[in-house]
């Protein structure tokens, strides 16, 4: 017996030794078990908090929510051979005063800036919201200070909403907007000629984006915009009047075809006193029939656009639309727009541009304005930050004014060709910008375009026949 308890008792201890190294290995497991718990809740949480950090940050990162800053601006000299500062601008020919742009490489004098800044957020039920302020300037000084001559402006101010949860339906993607703004797709123009093809702009509301199909959406809107203090009939005023022209805009998509409508009210402006009598509209009606292009044309890559614009009354002004108080009340207006660009091999690129326009009784009985441009923008790539630009531009026209303002009937053609060599951070396409460009003109038109009006660049004594251009520019958008 006695040999056995020991034996029994070392049994007993190594027992007791197994349990307690047992009991110690669950007490430890248990503790790794509770540590990795402790762990993953802890990394758990951690990626719960990153993912709700990104949540957060995503919509700043996507331009859904946060400040943004947008700009568009352009800065030169237009000099002469005797190294004055010359007249110059897009719109600088007799039928400049109609809409007639002849191209603007190598022909702005001017310092035009666009500042836009944006501020966007996203509610709790994902309805978002746009505050949109752009302020511009202007002036053709080369100083540094411009104040006492520049045109500093508030061009836009609105705010538009859109993802409305409580919209379903043909709304389901639809946003809304009031204030002062540039119609939002009625803003679209032939950059290398600086005119829009066509415009809307004003204070007002309005609702983008009603699907009616994947393909087909519409736009309206109710704009106002003022005409300024204009002669009236002393008979019914105080001799001076003003008045606002009210527009309704229905702008429809069919794929790529576009079909606008507008039609105008304007109170009172047929007392308006234009030419020596009382024939003003009152009212107006302006469509535009476009078509947006993926290709060239489509025999090549690139884009291209095309419109046919028509108006009556105050829709005769059909660019700018109702931005004319002193259109008669038996204006017509007809303009056909279209232009592209595209690339001719790895290194040329071709932008070629057509607009014309022909309008009677536009401000007075019996006038007419004919008038037609043609323009090429073409660009060389000779380095990754350095190409070659060119652009020509003729123009024709035939203007009878009947004596508005003065103006005496002309019948002739104006021409430019430019050259610029120019900088760029990349090359690679029309839109590329910032650029800095140095520039020689050559612009040559008939002797009877200077007694148009004058007023204008053209009817100035110093301003011949012909005329050679140098300069610089920067131009940059973001």
């Amino acid at each position: 017996m006695n040999t056995r308890r020991p034996h029994v008792t070392a049994w007993t201890n190594t027992t007791l030794s197994g349990h307690r190294l047992m009991v110690s290995v669950g007490v430890a497991s248990l503790g790794l078990c509770a540590g990795q718990a402790l762990a993953q809740q802890s990394v758990e949480e951690r990626l719960s908090a990153l993912e709700q950090q990104l949540a957060e940050v995503e919509p700043h990162a996507k331009g859904e929510q946060g400040f943004s800053f947008n700009t568009y601006a352009r800065s030169g000299l237009l000099l002469n051979s005797d190294g004055k500062s010359a007249p110059g601008g897009p719109y600088l020919t007799p039928a400049g005063s109609v809409g007639g742009a002849v191209g603007r490489l190598g022909n702005e004098p001017d310092t035009y800036l666009e500042a836009i800044l944006n501020y966007k957020t996203v509610a709790d039920n994902g309805t978002k919201a746009h505050y949109r302020l752009m302020i511009a300037d202007s002036t053709t000084s080369s100083n540094d200070w411009t104040a006492g001559d520049g045109a500093l402006n508030v061009r836009q101010a609105y705010v538009e909403f859109s993802n409305l949860t409580s919209f379903t339906g043909i709304f389901e993607d639809a946003s809304i907007w009031a204030g002062k703004r540039f119609d939002r797709d009625l803003d679209f123009d032939i950059h290398w000629l600086d005119s829009d093809i066509v415009f809307l702009g004003g204070t007002g509301a309005g609702i983008y984006d009603v699907s009616f199909s994947e393909s087909v959406k519409s736009n309206f809107s109710f704009y106002g915009r003022s005409f300024q203090d204009f002669p009236s009939d002393p008979d019914t005023t105080d001799g001076e009047s003003d008045t606002d022209n009210l527009i309704l805009t229905a702008n429809n998509y069919f794929g790529n075809v576009q079909w606008l409508i507008n039609a105008m009210s304007a109170a009172d402006n047929d007392e308006r006193i234009v030419g020596g009598v009382m024939e003003a509209a009152d009212t107006g009606v302006q469509t535009m029939l476009a078509y947006h292009g993926d290709s060239f044309f489509g025999i090549s890559d690139g884009n291209f656009k095309v419109a046919l614009l028509h108006g009556q009354g105050l829709g005769a002004e059909v660019k700018n639309i109702g931005a004319d108080g002193n259109l008669h009340e038996d204006a017509v207006s007809t303009r056909v727009a279209a232009y592209g660009t595209t690339r001719l091999s790895d290194h040329w690129r071709i932008a070629p541009a057509i607009l014309a326009e022909t309008s009677k009784d536009r401000y007075v009985e019996g006038d007419e304005y004919q008038w037609l441009t043609f323009n090429t923008r073409l660009a060389n790539e000779l380095g990754a930050n350095f190409e070659m630009q060119y652009e020509a531009s003729w123009q024709v026209m035939d203007l009878n004014p009947e004596g508005y303002q003065g103006r005496e009937d002309v019948d002739g053609d104006y021409a430019r060709f430019t050259i610029a060599p120019t900088f760029k951070p990349q090359v690679g396409g029309f839109w590329n910008r910032p650029e800095i460009r140095v520039f020689a003109s050559y612009s040559t038109w008939d002797d009877e375009l200077n007694r148009f009006d004058g007023g204008d660049a053209l009817g100035q004594e110093d301003f011949g026949g012909s005329q050679w251009t140098f300069g610089t520019q920067m131009e940059v958008w973001f």
